[in-house]
């Protein structure tokens, strides 16, 4: 059996981002997670860095090397989203001060150093948020790009277009200038956009075999699913909202689950109408270089029955 896929993840925790966290480790035949880093974004950096730990806590994983990175956008104001994630960024369960530390040092340190130590293209960096840390990490080490194995994802959108403006994404918007350098950079890149997220939803029967699982990492998970849908039942009407960041780790575990094509992504940075968007050359109309693999379709049952089945390892 091949050895498990080392990753880092980076991430604004977002009860979606906490079901991505879940389904890593849930997942340890297939998943080492070497650390996960805190970026500003869904909610403002004192609190992603604090749900990492309440996260980590609830999983019985007080051991994940755990580091506070950016407090807000290379170039820009912190855009946040309260109004969806609550004032948390995990409201639903009754949460604790969590009492696992945060280590010393900085999340962009910890990035490039763990991509100097470990083997050139083992290192894969899993991104649910901005791409604040990357970018950073980017800059101040070009050396680390061609050591990525792959980058994968969660941001952007297509055929979807924009879920905090007409035109962009959250994750996109939030920090678009660093969003260009981690799509200039050369680095393999497999793109979650919105197109494939929101086939992806969490209607009722679904929570309710979650729910069936009875174990704390459940419970919590539920509580956190049925607070996030109402904002999204609210805005799509549709039974459960989409659960964005899980894809990215699905993605790893189970590919076959995916399907997508390679292209071309340009990110907007200047335009005031539609800064953040992500411009995807899906019908190949340009010679720009593709680079990026951009998933457009997800076998939804398949997905929510790997989370499902992963929760319960918990």
């Amino acid at each position: 059996m091949a050895s498990p896929r080392k990753i880092i993840i980076d991430t604004d925790p977002g009860q979606d981002d906490a079901a991505a966290i879940m389904l890593a480790f849930g997942s340890p035949e297939e998943i080492e997670v070497l650390g996960i880093t805190a970026v500003a974004g869904n909610v403002p950096l004192a609190k992603t860095s604090r749900n990492v730990r309440l996260l980590c806590e609830v999983c019985g994983r007080t051991d994940t090397k755990v580091f506070a990175g950016a407090d807000k956008p290379i170039a820009r104001p912190l855009v946040t989203a309260e109004h969806v994630h609550g004032k948390t960024g995990l409201d639903g369960p009754e949460w604790w001060e969590p009492t696992m530390p945060l280590q010393d040092g900085h999340a962009v340190d910890f990035i490039i150093d763990t991509l100097r130590r470990e083997p050139e293209g083992t290192v894969t960096l899993c991104t649910l948020g901005p791409l604040t840390n990357i970018a950073l990490a980017l800059q101040k080490a070009p050396d680390i790009a061609p050591r990525v194995k792959e980058l994968v994802m969660m941001g952007g959108a297509y055929f979807e277009v924009g879920n905090i403006t007409p035109a962009a994404e959250f994750n996109i918007y939030v920090d678009p200038e660093a969003a260009a350098v981690v799509f200039r950079a050369g680095i393999p890149i497999v793109m979650m956009p919105l197109d494939v997220t929101h086939k992806l939803l969490t209607l009722k029967r679904r929570v309710a075999r979650m729910a069936e699982i009875g174990t704390k990492a459940a419970k919590v998970m539920v509580e956190m699913l049925e607070f996030f849908e109402r904002f999204d039942i609210e805005k799509y009407g549709s039974d459960g909202g989409p659960l964005h960041d899980p894809s990215v780790i699905a993605y790893l575990i189970r590919p076959e689950l995916f399907s997508g094509r390679d292209c071309n992504v340009e990110i907007e940075t200047q335009s005031e109408l539609t800064l953040g968007m992500t411009v995807v050359d899906w019908w190949k109309v340009t010679d720009r270089k593709v680079n990026a693999k951009v998933i457009g379709d997800a076998d939804a049952e398949g997905f929510f029955n790997l989370l499902t089945e992963r929760l319960g390892r918990l």
